[in-house]
């Protein structure tokens, strides 16, 4: 932990110039927690002369956290997931769902579209994965009496190939980058990919996702939640006024829906994948934002 903190302070002390509640605002990703973002907002306040909570986000609740923060990501991806599947005309209740990772935004994703209706089917952690469980409840009391998916008694297994050739309505990649190759494209059954993970297709998978005619909801959609709630966290520090969960999640939630739709309806209006409508829309608003300032000087 010492270690931890040493790097995590040394490397703040060296950013400091880049960073700031009106420059750059770090936040946590894989390999970090809400710990190391205290270190990293005590060290800019030290150097600062003041606290300043603003200049990072996924911090803990007492030092200017805002609350949902933790399974912000996760209750994105099952935003995504829900209206996706509105796009297609599946129904929610009872929808099959495999969930490749069982982290941070996999754990949270389950959570949330079990709460929603739809059926958690299969899932898997970087030991292996598990099939015929109930509950997520009942896997996360197994993982904390077993330490992993692979260890706890009584499941089916499964591998995590498997798990992405799973026949199920949606999967949701929410591991690392780059499970969906060319290769491994190829045998996927869903009918619709939520990418939980940051770049969990590569181009030459994208391809053949499409070509099968699989509706993949691309990352900087799907998992944008966790950088929605962590702007919600810079609002809540500057004001110093923080928002209830009820009020964080019914914030979450129309943005994303609003983003979706916004997606879905250029696709259509377009005939261009949901990943070719997103990066349209986004370089779309930065393109006009700069004709409208102009050049200076």
């Amino acid at each position: 932990m010492r270690e931890n903190e040493r790097l995590t302070r040394r490397y703040t002390s060296e950013i400091l110039p880049i960073i700031g509640p009106e420059r750059d605002i770090p936040a946590p990703d894989v390999g970090t927690d809400e710990r190391n973002m205290a270190w990293m907002m005590d060290t800019y306040s030290v150097n600062a002369g003041y606290s300043v909570p603003g200049v990072v986000t996924g911090k803990p609740i007492v030092l200017g956290g805002s609350l949902g923060r933790n399974s912000a990501t996760g209750d994105g991806v099952a935003i995504a997931a829900r209206e996706a599947l509105k796009a297609r005309n599946i129904p929610i209740e009872g929808a099959r769902v495999a969930i490749q990772g069982f982290g941070k935004v996999g754990y949270w994703a389950a959570k949330a579209v079990e709460k929603m209706g739809m059926k958690v089917v299969a899932i898997t952690d970087v030991s292996g994965g598990a099939t015929g469980f109930a509950t997520i409840d009942e896997l996360w009391d197994g993982i904390k009496e077993h330490g992993t998916l692979a260890n706890i008694p009584g499941l089916d297994r499964i591998t995590n190939e498997e798990l992405l050739h799973f026949d199920c309505d949606v999967l949701i990649p929410a591991a690392l980058a780059d499970s969906l190759t060319g290769k491994s494209s190829l045998g996927v059954r869903a009918k619709i990919i939520v990418e939980g993970a940051n770049a969990p297709t590569t181009p030459s998978g994208d391809d053949v996702l499409n070509d099968k005619g699989i509706l993949v909801v691309p990352d900087i959609l799907a998992n944008s939640g966790g950088v929605i709630v962590s702007y919600f966290e810079w609002v809540q520090d500057n004001q110093d006024y923080f928002w209830t969960l009820d009020e964080v999640a019914e914030r979450l939630n129309k943005m994303m829906m609003r983003a979706v739709s916004e997606v879905h309806e250029l696709s259509d209006t377009k005939g261009i994948s949901w990943r070719t409508a997103a990066h349209a829309i986004g370089v779309g608003r930065v393109a006009e934002a700069h004709k409208l300032r102009g050049l200076y000087p």
